[in-house]
């Protein structure tokens, strides 16, 4: 069974323009590599003509995985609740400090950038709760306690 594919606006619309990328630029300059290289003679032994193969095959394949994503994402609804859920952006506070994220789906899950999967230990423990709860977390350094000071 494959997990389901949440996606906020903003990562639909990154997806959107990478798919026009690939679609546009990517795709024709494979292309025309294609082309050239054919021009040089014997392609059983064109390294280029084969790489530039190699590159097209890629590309159709990351635009097939993008448009798989697309036709059968879910889009994250912010909850004007005031708890915590996908697409929320938090700041809670532990020991170490303030902490940001955005809770999002696997898809757009980027931890360097504060997007965390909604499926992560944190988002997980604080989904449902409310600015000023306390919460703890089992992280992989151990276990953690959390206070959400801000939720938007």
């Amino acid at each position: 069974m494959r997990e389901e594919i949440i996606l906020t606006p903003e990562g639909r619309a990154r997806l959107e323009a990478q798919l026009v990328k690939l679609k546009n630029e990517d795709l024709k300059k494979a292309a025309e590599q294609i082309k050239s290289a054919r021009e040089l003679g014997d392609l059983s032994e064109n390294a280029d003509y084969h790489q530039a193969r190699d590159m097209q095959a890629f590309i159709a394949g990351k635009i097939a995985e993008i448009e798989y994503k697309l036709s059968h994402a879910r889009m994250a609804e912010k909850s004007g609740s005031g708890v915590v859920g996908i697409g929320s952006k938090v700041v809670l506070e532990s020991a170490d400090g303030e902490e940001n994220y955005e809770i999002v789906g696997a898809t757009e899950a980027d931890p360097l950038t504060g997007k965390i999967s909604v499926s992560s230990p944190i988002a997980k423990a604080i989904s449902g709760h409310k600015v000023g709860d306390k919460v703890e977390v089992e992280t992989p350094a151990g276990e953690m306690e959390f206070e959400i000071k801000k939720i938007s």
